[in-house]
Protein backbone atom coordinates (compact mmCIF):
# COMPACT_ATOMS: atom_id res chain seq x y z
CA UNK A 1 0.00 0.00 0.00
CA UNK A 2 1.15 3.18 -0.74
CA UNK A 3 0.22 5.90 1.49
CA UNK A 4 0.25 10.06 1.15
CA UNK A 5 0.26 11.91 4.65
CA UNK A 6 -0.22 15.43 4.41
CA UNK A 7 1.04 17.04 8.14
CA UNK A 8 2.37 19.88 9.33
CA UNK A 9 3.61 18.13 12.27
CA UNK A 10 6.56 16.71 11.91
CA UNK A 11 6.64 14.51 15.59
CA UNK A 12 3.16 12.99 14.18
CA UNK A 13 4.82 12.47 11.15
CA UNK A 14 8.00 10.48 12.56
CA UNK A 15 5.44 8.40 15.25
CA UNK A 16 3.03 7.67 12.07
CA UNK A 17 6.02 6.48 10.09
CA UNK A 18 7.27 3.67 12.77
CA UNK A 19 3.37 2.51 12.31
CA UNK A 20 3.68 2.89 8.93
CA UNK A 21 6.82 0.91 8.25
CA UNK A 22 5.53 -2.00 10.89
CA UNK A 23 3.20 -3.14 8.10
CA UNK A 24 5.46 -2.84 5.53
CA UNK A 25 3.85 0.28 3.75
CA UNK A 26 5.36 2.54 1.49
CA UNK A 27 4.69 6.39 2.49
CA UNK A 28 6.01 10.03 1.93
CA UNK A 29 4.82 12.84 3.68
CA UNK A 30 3.86 16.19 2.52
CA UNK A 31 4.24 19.44 5.23
CA UNK A 32 1.98 22.08 3.61
CA UNK A 33 -0.72 22.10 1.08
CA UNK A 34 1.10 23.39 -1.83
CA UNK A 35 3.74 20.59 -1.16
CA UNK A 36 0.52 18.13 -1.11
CA UNK A 37 -1.23 18.75 -4.34
CA UNK A 38 2.47 18.72 -5.78
CA UNK A 39 2.81 15.07 -4.96
CA UNK A 40 -0.83 14.15 -5.31
CA UNK A 41 -1.06 15.21 -8.80
CA UNK A 42 2.32 14.52 -9.91
CA UNK A 43 1.33 10.72 -9.74
CA UNK A 44 -2.65 10.75 -8.65
CA UNK A 45 -2.61 6.89 -9.22
CA UNK A 46 -0.08 5.78 -7.21
CA UNK A 47 -1.53 6.61 -3.81
CA UNK A 48 -3.68 4.02 -2.19
CA UNK A 49 -5.07 6.18 1.01
CA UNK A 50 -4.68 10.04 1.27
CA UNK A 51 -4.71 11.01 5.57
CA UNK A 52 -5.17 14.97 5.09
CA UNK A 53 -4.71 16.90 7.93
CA UNK A 54 -6.96 20.12 8.11
CA UNK A 55 -4.89 22.90 10.02
CA UNK A 56 -2.25 23.34 6.86
CA UNK A 57 0.18 26.05 6.19
CA UNK A 58 0.35 27.71 2.73
CA UNK A 59 -2.87 25.98 1.44
CA UNK A 60 -5.99 25.24 3.44
CA UNK A 61 -7.04 21.38 4.23
CA UNK A 62 -10.49 21.81 2.93
CA UNK A 63 -8.91 23.30 -0.09
CA UNK A 64 -6.76 20.49 -0.81
CA UNK A 65 -9.53 18.09 -0.42
CA UNK A 66 -11.78 19.54 -2.66
CA UNK A 67 -8.73 19.55 -5.31
CA UNK A 68 -8.08 15.90 -4.77
CA UNK A 69 -11.61 15.15 -5.32
CA UNK A 70 -11.18 17.04 -8.44
CA UNK A 71 -8.27 14.91 -9.76
CA UNK A 72 -9.96 11.32 -8.00
CA UNK A 73 -13.36 11.09 -7.15
CA UNK A 74 -12.36 7.47 -5.44
CA UNK A 75 -9.03 7.65 -3.75
CA UNK A 76 -9.22 6.91 -0.50
CA UNK A 77 -9.22 9.97 2.10
CA UNK A 78 -9.52 10.13 5.84
CA UNK A 79 -9.09 13.82 7.12
CA UNK A 80 -7.14 13.99 10.37
CA UNK A 81 -8.26 17.41 12.27
CA UNK A 82 -8.40 19.32 15.52
CA UNK A 83 -11.16 21.19 14.86
CA UNK A 84 -13.90 19.20 16.79
CA UNK A 85 -16.84 21.26 15.42
CA UNK A 86 -19.51 19.50 13.55
CA UNK A 87 -19.73 22.30 11.26
CA UNK A 88 -15.74 21.47 10.10
CA UNK A 89 -16.16 17.53 10.33
CA UNK A 90 -19.28 17.48 7.80
CA UNK A 91 -17.91 19.82 5.40
CA UNK A 92 -14.77 17.74 5.09
CA UNK A 93 -16.82 14.61 4.79
CA UNK A 94 -18.93 16.60 2.34
CA UNK A 95 -16.32 17.80 0.04
CA UNK A 96 -15.59 13.96 -0.46
CA UNK A 97 -13.48 12.60 2.32
CA UNK A 98 -14.37 9.26 3.58
CA UNK A 99 -13.71 8.87 7.14
CA UNK A 100 -12.57 11.63 10.06
CA UNK A 101 -10.16 11.34 12.84
CA UNK A 102 -9.74 13.75 15.89
CA UNK A 103 -6.79 14.77 16.96
CA UNK A 104 -5.39 13.82 19.02
CA UNK A 105 -5.37 10.07 17.91
CA UNK A 106 -4.68 6.88 18.34
CA UNK A 107 -2.15 5.45 15.55
CA UNK A 108 -3.38 1.49 16.35
CA UNK A 109 -6.98 3.44 15.44
CA UNK A 110 -5.63 5.20 12.52
CA UNK A 111 -3.91 2.15 10.98
CA UNK A 112 -7.16 0.15 11.61
CA UNK A 113 -9.20 2.23 10.00
CA UNK A 114 -6.89 2.93 7.22
CA UNK A 115 -6.85 -0.99 6.73
CA UNK A 116 -10.71 -1.19 6.50
CA UNK A 117 -11.32 1.63 4.14
CA UNK A 118 -8.43 0.38 1.63
CA UNK A 119 -9.60 -3.04 2.08
CA UNK A 120 -13.10 -1.76 0.85
CA UNK A 121 -12.10 0.18 -1.85
CA UNK A 122 -9.93 -2.46 -3.93
CA UNK A 123 -13.55 -4.42 -4.42
CA UNK A 124 -13.67 -1.21 -7.06
CA UNK A 125 -10.78 -2.37 -8.67
CA UNK A 126 -12.00 -6.00 -9.39
CA UNK A 127 -12.36 -7.30 -13.18
CA UNK A 128 -15.37 -8.86 -14.18
CA UNK A 129 -14.99 -12.62 -13.89
CA UNK A 130 -16.50 -12.62 -17.83
CA UNK A 131 -16.71 -10.04 -19.70
CA UNK A 132 -20.31 -9.56 -21.51
CA UNK A 133 -21.59 -11.75 -19.13
CA UNK A 134 -20.91 -11.05 -15.74
CA UNK A 135 -21.73 -7.40 -16.19
CA UNK A 136 -24.95 -7.42 -16.66
CA UNK A 137 -25.92 -10.27 -13.64
CA UNK A 138 -27.14 -7.72 -11.15
CA UNK A 139 -27.17 -9.36 -7.33
CA UNK A 140 -29.09 -6.17 -6.18
CA UNK A 141 -32.07 -5.47 -8.19
CA UNK A 142 -35.36 -3.61 -6.83
CA UNK A 143 -37.76 -2.13 -8.83
CA UNK A 144 -35.68 1.10 -10.47
CA UNK A 145 -32.05 0.04 -9.12
CA UNK A 146 -29.51 -2.47 -9.92
CA UNK A 147 -26.58 -3.17 -8.78
CA UNK A 148 -23.51 -4.99 -9.92
CA UNK A 149 -20.90 -5.30 -6.80
CA UNK A 150 -18.55 -7.35 -8.65
CA UNK A 151 -18.25 -4.73 -11.79
CA UNK A 152 -19.42 -2.11 -9.44
CA UNK A 153 -21.99 -0.96 -12.02
CA UNK A 154 -25.13 1.01 -10.35
CA UNK A 155 -28.07 1.96 -12.40
CA UNK A 156 -30.86 3.80 -11.02
CA UNK A 157 -34.15 4.81 -13.62
CA UNK A 158 -31.86 3.04 -16.22
CA UNK A 159 -28.95 5.86 -15.74
CA UNK A 160 -25.49 4.64 -14.65
CA UNK A 161 -24.05 6.35 -11.49
CA UNK A 162 -19.90 6.60 -12.10
CA UNK A 163 -18.82 8.39 -9.57
CA UNK A 164 -19.53 7.22 -6.41
CA UNK A 165 -16.75 7.25 -3.71
CA UNK A 166 -16.94 3.22 -2.02
CA UNK A 167 -18.11 4.86 0.78
CA UNK A 168 -21.22 5.95 -1.29
CA UNK A 169 -20.91 2.73 -2.95
CA UNK A 170 -21.63 0.72 0.00
CA UNK A 171 -23.63 2.71 1.68
CA UNK A 172 -26.01 2.91 -1.27
CA UNK A 173 -25.78 -0.78 -1.74
CA UNK A 174 -26.57 -1.57 2.26
CA UNK A 175 -29.96 0.13 2.09
CA UNK A 176 -30.91 -1.07 -1.69
CA UNK A 177 -30.07 -4.63 -0.46
CA UNK A 178 -33.18 -4.69 2.09
CA UNK A 179 -35.30 -2.25 0.48
CA UNK A 180 -37.92 -0.04 2.69
CA UNK A 181 -35.96 -1.28 5.87
CA UNK A 182 -35.29 1.39 8.10
CA UNK A 183 -31.43 1.56 9.44
CA UNK A 184 -30.65 3.52 12.67
CA UNK A 185 -27.62 5.69 11.80
CA UNK A 186 -25.65 3.19 14.44
CA UNK A 187 -26.20 0.33 12.19
CA UNK A 188 -24.99 2.06 8.99
CA UNK A 189 -21.96 2.97 10.90
CA UNK A 190 -21.51 -1.02 11.75
CA UNK A 191 -22.59 -2.14 8.67
CA UNK A 192 -20.95 0.25 6.13
CA UNK A 193 -17.69 1.73 8.24
CA UNK A 194 -16.74 -1.68 9.21
CA UNK A 195 -15.18 -1.41 12.63
CA UNK A 196 -15.65 -0.04 15.92
CA UNK A 197 -16.47 3.77 15.05
CA UNK A 198 -15.22 6.51 17.70
CA UNK A 199 -16.94 9.29 16.33
CA UNK A 200 -20.50 10.16 16.35
CA UNK A 201 -23.52 9.40 13.90
CA UNK A 202 -23.01 12.27 12.33
CA UNK A 203 -21.22 11.23 9.61
CA UNK A 204 -23.83 9.34 7.95
CA UNK A 205 -25.79 12.20 7.76
CA UNK A 206 -23.00 14.23 5.41
CA UNK A 207 -22.64 10.79 3.41
CA UNK A 208 -26.23 10.72 3.03
CA UNK A 209 -26.36 14.03 1.61
CA UNK A 210 -23.56 13.89 -0.37
CA UNK A 211 -25.36 10.58 -1.97
CA UNK A 212 -28.29 12.06 -2.49
CA UNK A 213 -27.02 15.33 -4.24
CA UNK A 214 -25.62 12.47 -7.08
CA UNK A 215 -28.93 10.50 -7.20
CA UNK A 216 -31.62 13.90 -6.88
CA UNK A 217 -31.05 14.43 -11.15
CA UNK A 218 -32.12 10.92 -11.94
CA UNK A 219 -35.47 10.74 -10.48
CA UNK A 220 -38.00 10.41 -7.53
CA UNK A 221 -35.16 10.27 -4.58
CA UNK A 222 -34.96 6.88 -3.08
CA UNK A 223 -33.09 7.26 0.10
CA UNK A 224 -36.06 8.54 2.53
CA UNK A 225 -35.52 9.99 6.02
CA UNK A 226 -37.67 8.02 8.63
CA UNK A 227 -37.92 10.54 11.73
CA UNK A 228 -36.24 10.17 14.43
CA UNK A 229 -34.99 6.61 13.63
CA UNK A 230 -32.68 6.73 10.56
CA UNK A 231 -32.75 5.86 6.56
CA UNK A 232 -34.48 3.67 3.90
CA UNK A 233 -33.81 2.82 0.14
CA UNK A 234 -37.57 2.91 -1.38
CA UNK A 235 -38.01 2.97 -4.92
CA UNK A 236 -41.68 2.49 -5.11
CA UNK A 237 -42.67 5.75 -5.88
CA UNK A 238 -43.95 6.75 -9.32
Amino acid sequence: MNILMIEDNHSVCEMMAMFLKKQNWQYEFAYDGVEAEEKFNAAPDKWDVILLDLNLPKKDGMQVAANIRRVSPTVPLIMLTARDTESDQVLGLEIGADDYVTKPFSAITLIARIKALYRRSQLAKQPAEQPGTADRDFDVKTKNFRMNTKTREVFLYDQQIDDLTPKEFDLLKTLASKPRQVFTREQLLQLVWDYEYYGDERTVDAHIKKLRQKLEDLGPQVIKTVWGVGYKFDDEAD
